[in-house]
């Protein structure tokens, strides 16, 4: 299933797709009792190794893979053997297995485990604990799990949550507090927020900080702010840009934010998988407005081998605000 956000779920007070969120509140405490029922029930798989778990409290994209990249990297100049895993969603091959981007493709591991296989060690399972195991078992002297908050089944040794800390333009974050499919949460907030250490709230470059009512919400729960930077400039002149991911709007905003001459963007569902007629007809509106083709890292792994040379990737980076504590919550899951 290829998720396409709605952006009603965002909207804080007054949506505009009220008949549609009533309708669907009765299926939302149907999977809020499921979700709590199999945590509760599940006993989790200790891997013997310290498991830094980064999820999301909401459906759609909030900046979580770039976190578990900016982890590994920090983990790993610590000279801590710290290999990440992840369910490889939009993947074909069930695991475990290790990651190998220069065999492995989109299709069979999942746009993000590629990406981050680029940088080290990652695993692909669908079932997590057998994942974490093996990671153990393969010399991981740390894990860190991309996504998973609501998976149960590994003993997890720190809890992050990422939430999108953008609330212009009439968006919000958490929407009106329904849960999915009524809206964009996993589960109840107080219900997510009881079992995570902290929250990293997810800024773009653009934004001087987070709205303080947003971070009165998480009141108890450590709260640390990241920021999304770009790694480079986008590219020169005119650029048509496109993304399939969870909030694709906000690569058109942070495109333009920086400077980029976008003469047109084209929205696609989460985890898109991009076929020859859907990226010849995006060649044709570049070549429209004698343009350049641009996209996010995720989408360019998702692209055929012969139509990435035609795409400029343009990739962007968790940077913290607060590296120091940062820094504490590695120490706290590495601790003894």
């Amino acid at each position: 299933m290829k998720l396409s956000t709605p952006r009603w779920w965002y909207v804080r007070d007054g949506a505009p797709a009220p008949v549609s969120r009533a309708l669907l509140t009765p299926v939302s405490w149907i999977w809020a009792a499921v979700t709590a029922r199999r945590i509760a029930r599940t006993v989790p798989v200790d891997p013997g190794v310290p498991v830094i778990c980064v999820g999301n409290l909401t459906a759609g994209g909030t900046g979580k893979t770039p976190v578990v990249r900016e982890l590994l990297k920090r983990l790993r100049a610590r000279q801590v053997e710290a290999h990440g895993l992840s369910r490889g969603y939009g993947g074909r091959l069930e695991g475990p297995v290790l990651v190998d981007p220069a065999i492995h493709t989109a299709a069979e591991v999942g746009d993000e485990p590629l990406m981050l296989g680029a940088d080290g060690p990652i695993w692909v399972s669908r079932d997590r604990a057998k994942g974490a195991l093996k990671a153990a078992w393969s010399g991981a002297q740390a894990i860190v799990m991309d996504d998973g908050h609501q998976n149960p089944s590994v003993k997890k040794t720190l809890s992050l949550v990422v939430v999108d800390g953008e609330t212009r333009n009439g968006e919000w974050p958490l929407g009106d507090g329904s849960v999915f499919p009524a809206g964009p949460l996993r589960e109840p907030l107080k219900v997510g927020l009881a079992r995570a250490d902290a929250v990293i709230l997810m800024m773009s470059a653009d934004v001087d900080g987070p709205d303080p009512d947003l971070v009165d919400m998480f009141k108890g729960t450590p709260v640390l702010v990241a920021r999304l930077m770009p790694n480079a400039a986008p590219p020169a002149g005119p650029q048509v840009g496109f993304a399939g991911i969870g909030k694709p709007w906000k690569v058109e905003r942070a495109l333009v934010a920086s400077g980029c001459d976008l003469k047109d963007f084209a929205p696609f569902p989460d985890h898109m998988a991009y076929d020859e007629r859907t990226l010849r007809g995006l060649a044709d509106r570049a070549e429209l407005f004698g343009a350049g083709l641009v996209t996010t890292e995720k989408d360019w792994m998702r692209l055929p081998t012969d139509w990435r040379r035609h795409v400029t990737v343009w990739p962007v980076q968790a940077v913290f605000e607060d590296e120091a504590a940062l820094e504490a919550l590695l120490d706290r899951a590495l601790r003894p």
